[in-house]
């Protein structure tokens, strides 16, 4: 039996078996890697820790989350989107840091996957669409170059949610020490032990396929009387798809939807599991920016 199982939602994502041999290549301890494949088909590597669970059809997001959680029996589990690189032992200095009531995220970076390079000048350009030409010749003919690493200027260890409960990035203060308390985080990475995260009703699917999920988690954790804490121990670096669209179909009413959900479950105390009302975790982290002036009813 595995101690840590990392689960890994998956739908149309293109780096999804770099990630695999990433964990796989990284990882220091009794790790194990459960992939969702939700809705369709692709090659993971195989691995005597790798498991993979075929869902013909699309479940979304959290419901596969949900489901590799199932399948785990390790003490700890941890969730990791599909295009995220890991630092060397991430699972262990995770372990090593985890009280029960806690919810721990790595520290995050923003990973530097490819580059296009130009076949005449040579000229390299970041990560993006691909460019009609190269600006530096006009040569049209780029190729990918592979890079996968964190960009290490890009360094993220405080995060929020402001008043529509929309995830945020916080330079709130100068951050100290390796363990430090963060108001909510990105849906991206997170871990904690497999009981726990039953004992917080798992991920909510009432919510849909997408979205809220790092707001929903970090409530969850803060209003039961946990904690939610970024670990500046170990790290992890996340492709950020914003211009290169979701693997789900995700409609604008959709994500409305998701939003929607959300805030009528934290200001109405839809969760019967809570023991402070939301106020209690903005005034802990306030001055919040994005709340100035809420009149709270």
């Amino acid at each position: 039996m595995a101690m840590l199982s990392v689960i890994i939602p998956t739908r149309n994502e293109e780096y999804i078996t770099h990630t695999v041999r990433d964990i796989v290549a990284n990882a220091q301890g009794d790790t194990e890697v459960i992939v969702v494949l939700d809705g369709w088909e692709c090659t993971i590597p195989e691995h005597p820790k790798v498991r993979v669970i075929h869902n013909k059809d699309a479940i979304g997001q959290r419901a596969a989350t949900n489901e590799g959680v199932r399948a785990s029996s390790a003490r700890y589990v941890m969730k990791a989107d599909a295009h995220c690189a890991f630092d060397k032992g991430f699972d262990v200095k995770l372990m090593a840091d985890c009280d029960p009531d806690w919810t721990v995220v790595p520290l995050m970076y923003n990973l530097h996957i490819f580059d296009w390079k130009c076949l005449r000048c040579q000229r390299r350009m970041y990560q993006g669409p691909q460019p009609e030409k190269c600006p530096q010749c006009g040569n049209p003919h780029m190729r990918q170059r592979g890079v996968w690493r964190p960009r290490r200027g890009t360094q993220t260890s405080q995060m929020r949610f402001d008043s529509e409960l929309h995830f945020q990035y916080w330079k709130r203060r100068k951050v100290e020490g390796d363990i430090v308390e963060t108001m909510s985080f990105i849906g991206a990475c997170w871990f904690l032990e497999r009981e726990r995260y039953w004992e917080l009703d798992g991920l909510d699917e009432g919510h849909g396929f997408w979205g809220q999920v790092g707001t929903e988690v970090a409530c969850k954790t803060w209003l039961s009387g946990g904690r939610l804490v970024v670990n500046r121990k170990t790290w992890f670096a996340h492709f950020f798809r914003t211009q290169f669209g979701w693997p789900y179909h995700i409609t604008q009413g959709m994500v409305n939807r998701a939003r929607a959900y959300s805030r009528d479950f934290w200001f109405n105390n839809r969760w019967p599991k809570q023991k402070y009302e939301l106020k209690w975790l903005v005034d802990r982290f306030a001055p919040v920016p994005g709340w100035e002036g809420f009149v709270w009813t």
